[in-house]
């Protein structure tokens, strides 16, 4: 028996063809309207909107602090100088288990106690997006041996920063006296937002005096970051103004033979010009080192002061704070 022709209905399928082609061009203009529409939402009418979202995520507007005024005595010789010192900081909103990454750092760089300690108090009374010290003074061994393991903490940064100095320490300790880290009381009192990049502020005699000519007025830079929050250009910036120099009427040559009058014994020496009323020399012994109290002095060291028979810290509501300036410029 013959095999049977099948007959093909080229009427039908070119129907079936047709309605194919026909919906799936409808599904095409559909999709092309639909992403016509999403593209016209998101570029007219949310553009605003998605335009300060995408500039938060890649744009940060950073605190540039001032540098802090220098302080000299008639004759122009230092007593307060800025000194640049490398410190390693943690900006909190951008590591993800604080306690972590410093359980890591710790395995490369020196982490004490009292460096912990300082930096939670920090931790407590600054906002999540400003960089906190957790390390001052690092050495250069220090520096290269974080910048090998870098790429392991995100958010962690080693910033190079202007240190208050006292070359005199214990010859100008009472009369200069020092800046140190602000406090919960100081930072209701300061303007916020002039000390945002600011960690110090005048804690006695004439640093505490004349704060506000020799702190100097913050900047602020916008810089761009990727993912990870590592700086990757600087778009604009608007630089500090720096603090104003203090000259004194101190002579630091007759503040140093005064002293040496004084020997070994407690006392205090003060040595006025009669012609101007200009004090020239004021020395109270015993006398301490200021400089360890700029970046945080160590409990035992404080507590040895502290304990010493012949009491050389000042008490906390010095009458020094009246110094002996005459021009602030």
């Amino acid at each position: 028996m013959a095999p049977r022709l099948r007959i093909k209905d080229h009427i039908r399928e070119s129907r079936t063809f047709n309605d194919r082609a026909a919906i799936a061009l409808a599904l095409v203009v559909i999709m092309i309207f639909t992403i016509l529409a999403r593209l016209v939402y998101l570029q007219i009418i949310s553009h605003e909107h998605y335009t300060t979202l995408a500039e938060d995520n890649r744009v940060s507007i950073v605190p540039v602090p001032p540098t802090r005024g220098l302080i000299y005595d008639r004759n122009g010789i230092l007593l307060a100088q800025n000194l640049p010192a490398f410190s390693l900081e943690i900006v909190p909103e951008r590591v993800s288990d604080i306690d972590e990454t410093i359980r890591a750092l710790g395995e490369i760089l020196e982490i004490s106690d009292d460096h912990l300690k300082r930096f939670k108090k920090q931790l407590q009374q600054k906002s999540a997006f400003r960089s906190i010290p957790l390390r001052t003074h690092l050495n250069d061994v220090e520096v290269a041996r974080f910048a090998a393991s870098r790429h392991h903490f995100p958010g962690v940064e080693i910033e190079a920063r202007l240190v208050r100095d006292y070359p005199y320490s214990h010859l100008t300790a009472h009369v200069i006296g020092y800046v140190g880290r602000i406090n919960v009381n100081e930072l209701q009192k300061i303007d916020a937002s002039n000390y945002s990049a600011t960690h110090h502020i005048g804690k006695l005699g004439v640093e505490k005096f004349y704060e506000d000519s020799l702190h100097g007025t913050v900047g602020f830079k916008s810089i761009e970051t990727n993912v990870v929050g590592r700086t990757i250009r600087t778009l604009k910036q608007t630089p500090p103004l720096p603090g104003n120099d203090l000259h004194l009427t101190l002579d630091i040559a007759l503040q140093q033979v005064a002293n040496n009058a004084l020997g070994d014994y407690r006392g205090a020496v003060i040595a006025i010009d009669p012609r101007s009323g200009d004090v020239l020399a004021m020395v109270s012994k015993p006398s301490y080192d200021p400089n360890p109290f700029v970046v945080g002095i160590d409990s035992q060291s404080y507590r040895a002061l502290q304990e010493d028979i012949d009491k050389p810290l000042p008490p906390l509501n010095p009458l020094l704070d009246s110094p002996a300036s005459k021009t602030a410029r």
